[in-house]
């Protein structure tokens, strides 16, 4: 392996963010990457994995005191909780217990990434200023992006590394085991629905099939994710970071629905969580049938369904300001899907 020219260390690493993020860094050839997540990964000959608990300073301190040659660290790691105030507090303390450890010991430090998303706008509250703009006031707190935010701004003063504050829409990924992957759920939805004999009908409410919407595929994240953290011209700066269409869901859901060879029936607003609480045995049956990869608990994310499907008002920001310092990658949100959807099949995600 050649020597690198920057390493990375990625907070979160198992995550559908990081993953094609780490999928990234690894096409580039000039990181060392070294991964951090609770459960760990197996190692290659361009990643190590550490599994550490992000919540506890001690093991923190621990687990990456040998972890003096970090360059860039790209900060993705989340815990849910049931409130929003609730998540507060996890949630910079992971962020503080891994720049306390680092910090100190790697010297080269040049870039922190920090992972947010379209809450810094008060996206999850209800209807928002759209297009939101990264110089949009904050929400009213309590609101854990905002809150990581400025501890990051208030540790970097005097300091001679920078940062930087990505604001993704939706993310499309493939990756299972994740809590907010909507590609995946969708795919999943159909599945069952189609097993079931059904049409795919929209899940969500009435207003949000007409609302406008946008979404960010992983692997141009990881693109914009990387290109800010090594352009001095980003420095200290958020920027929200999209496919750069616009889409409704009246409009794609039929495209979608025709993909799995499905009518598309009408909307039929229900709760995931409670309508598919019970198809975990009808899941295993088609995986079994099917030779699928994965159980029914890391393929299903219902709660995050029932969030995204409520959105009925419109969700969207203003990429602009990534394209006006140089960021011109793209792509079609349909498309996007079709890919997504292809891909699961053919990692035998899906039927």
């Amino acid at each position: 392996m050649e020597i690198a020219k920057n390493t990375a260390l990625i907070v979160g690493a198992n995550g559908v963010i990081s993953t094609h993020l780490i999928a990234h860094l690894k096409a580039l050839g000039n990181w060392e990457i070294i991964g951090l997540s609770r459960r760990g990964g197996m190692d290659t000959d361009q990643i190590r994995y550490i599994a550490v608990d992000l919540l506890d300073p001690i093991d923190c301190a621990d687990k990456l005191s040998s972890l003096t040659g970090i360059t860039h660290i790209f900060y993705a790691a989340y815990q849910d909780r049931d409130s929003w105030a609730a998540l507060v507090e996890p949630n910079v303390a992971m962020l503080v217990n891994v720049l306390t450890a680092i910090e100190p010991i790697a010297k080269g430090l040049q870039h922190v990434s920090l992972m947010q998303g379209y809450k810094v706008y008060g996206a999850h509250l209800g209807p928002f200023k759209t297009p939101a703009k990264e110089s949009d006031a904050a929400p009213m707190p309590p609101e854990f992006n905002s809150s990581q935010q400025h501890y990051l701004q208030q540790q970097q003063l005097g300091k001679t590394w920078t940062w930087s504050a990505i604001r993704p829409s939706v993310v499309g990924g493939t990756t299972p085991g994740n809590p907010m992957n909507l590609a995946l759920l969708i795919a999943v939805y159909a599945t069952i629905s189609k097993e079931l004999g059904l049409p795919l009908r929209f899940p969500g409410k009435l207003g949000a099939y007409d609302a406008l919407l946008e979404m960010t595929d992983a692997s141009l994240l990881a693109k914009a994710t990387v290109w800010a953290a090594t352009n001095p011209q980003c420095a200290n700066q958020a920027f929200n970071i999209n496919n750069g269409d616009l889409f409704r869901w009246k409009d794609l859901w039929p495209k979608i629905a025709s993909y799995f060879g499905m009518e598309a029936g009408l909307p039929q607003p229900l709760t995931l969580q409670t309508m598919m609480a019970d198809k975990e045995k009808l899941w295993e049956d088609i995986k079994q049938r099917q030779g699928l990869a994965h159980h029914y608990q890391e393929v299903s994310s219902w709660a995050f369904g029932d969030f995204v499907f409520s959105w009925d008002y419109d969700f969207f920001a203003d990429g602009t300001k990534a394209r006006r310092l140089g960021f011109h990658e793209y792509i079609d949100t349909e498309q996007m899907f079709f890919q997504l959807f292809d891909e699961m099949r053919a990692k035998q995600i899906i039927p």
